[in-house]
Parts: C-alpha cells; sequence; structure tokens
C-alpha cells in the first residue's frame, strides 16, 4: 500500500474509523518493524481525526516506556500503578476520561491536555504489551464510537507485536 491515507471528509467518526481500520491494515501487513508501524499508525490516527497528542506507550523494564507518536512531548517513563496509561495497563481495559483533573492520579505531561482515552494492546498470549495513548484538548471530547474505533486499531497493531 502506498503510504497515503483516505479520510472522508465528514464528521462522522464512526465513518472514519470504518475507513481507517483496513487502510492500516494494509500499511502494517507488508512492515515488519515495529516502531515504523507503530509510528504510522500515530501519524494516521493525527491526520484522520486532529487529536491533540496521539502515542503508545510500550511495556519495558518494568514500567511503560514512551513509543512512536504525535504531538508536544511526553512523559518518557510511567510506572503501572500511575495514570491513565498505568491504569489502563493494570486493569487491562480501555479508559476514557471526560477531564483528566478529574481524574485520580492522573499525569500531567502537558497542561494543554483535557481529555483522554487509553486502550491496552495485547499480544497473541493476552499479556499487554503496550498502551495506545489519544489526548484531546477539549473536555469530554471522546465518544463510544471513539472507544469502539481505537479498540480495533489496537487489534490491528496487536499485528505489530506478532510478526
Amino acid at each position: 500500500m502506498a503510504e497515503t491515507l483516505t479520510i472522508p471528509q465528514t464528521q462522522d467518526r464512526t465513518a472514519i474509523y470504518n475507513s481507517l481500520v483496513p487502510q492500516l491494515e494494509a500499511l502494517l501487513s507488508g512492515e515488519t518493524d515495529l516502531v515504523a508501524n507503530l509510528a504510522n499508525v500515530a501519524a494516521a490516527l493525527k491526520e484522520a481525526f486532529g487529536f491533540f497528542w496521539v502515542g503508545f506507550y510500550l511495556k519495558k523494564e518494568g514500567q511503560l516506556v514512551l513509543g512512536p507518536f504525535q504531538g508536544p512531548i511526553a512523559c518518557t517513563r510511567i510506572a503501572f500503578d500511575k495514570g491513565v496509561c498505568g491504569a489502563a495497563y493494570t486493569r487491562r481495559e480501555t479508559i476514557v476520561v471526560p477531564d483528566v483533573e478529574a481524574f485520580p492520579g492522573h499525569i500531567a505531561c502537558s497542561s494543554a491536555s483535557k481529555s483522554e482515552v487509553v486502550v491496552p494492546i495485547f499480544d497473541q498470549n493476552g499479556d499487554v504489551v503496550a498502551v495506545l495513548d489519544v489526548d484531546s484538548d477539549q473536555l469530554n471530547d471522546f465518544l463510544e464510537a471513539d472507544v469502539t474505533g481505537l479498540e480495533a486499531v489496537g487489534k490491528v497493531v496487536r499485528l505489530a507485536f506478532n510478526v
């Protein structure tokens, strides 16, 4: 696949995810480098939705370590029991935070971040190997369509860890 995206010109996030997911599958299917694949997924999500920050934290050395991302600089290391990323990792479930100021233990990597969704990425053995972290500079910006869509993206990303 060429390294271009076809993004529907609509405000319907479900339609955008439905278009984006198969394109990501095609993009990742021919590449075995994890960093390249995660970088392209982060870039695709940023391009498609204009989110404030999109990126991955990878399980390394007993913590979550910053991986490929799009947006302003970010926290480099997050303990498994800290912040929204640590909570999603530990709970093994997607977490949506409409107002990050109201989330106990939120890590403020950027004061411009107002809402957040974090999706755990599982390997073929069912272990969490990373989290997909998406931040918005708008309060309550994430819809059920984002949860469903980002979890679908997470399943595509899972393939990048199983090569």
